[in-house]
């Protein structure tokens, strides 16, 4: 059974870097699509990025192209979304998901397992 953790949340000022990690226990992270989503308070859950288990693929939206890069590293079980020049409405929940069968870009019901989230907050 897949566990995810994410880490690396935090307050950070606009400009700022943050880098997130999605640490997984019980299977291999090779094998699953992995996606990044993202929630504000009061807002609709957002797919921010996800890297592919086949090619290594990555897709963007088009609100973080350019700012945030997704990358795994199958030799520690984990995946990245390294964050640069982060603004006021990058803040929000983020969670890491894992999904076998999942195209990237596909809808969050498609994905399997989910982390429990970490917290972004962009403020001066």
């Amino acid at each position: 059974h897949l566990q995810l953790v994410e880490s690396g949340g935090g307050l950070v000022q606009p400009g700022g870097s943050l880098r997130l990690s999605c640490a997984a226990s019980g299977a291999s992270l090779e094998y699953f699509a992995i996606g990044w989503f993202r929630q504000a308070p009061g807002k609709e859950r957002e797919g921010v990025s996800c890297i592919s288990n086949s090619d290594g693929n990555t897709v963007y939206a088009d609100s973080v192209k350019g700012r945030f890069t997704i990358s795994r590293d199958n030799a520690k079980n984990t995946v990245y979304l390294q964050m640069n020049s982060l603004k006021p409405e990058d803040t929000a929940v983020y969670s890491c998901a894992a999904g076998v069968w999942v195209v990237c870009g596909g809808a969050p019901n498609e994905y399997d397992y989910w982390g429990q989230g970490t917290q972004v907050t962009v403020s001066s």
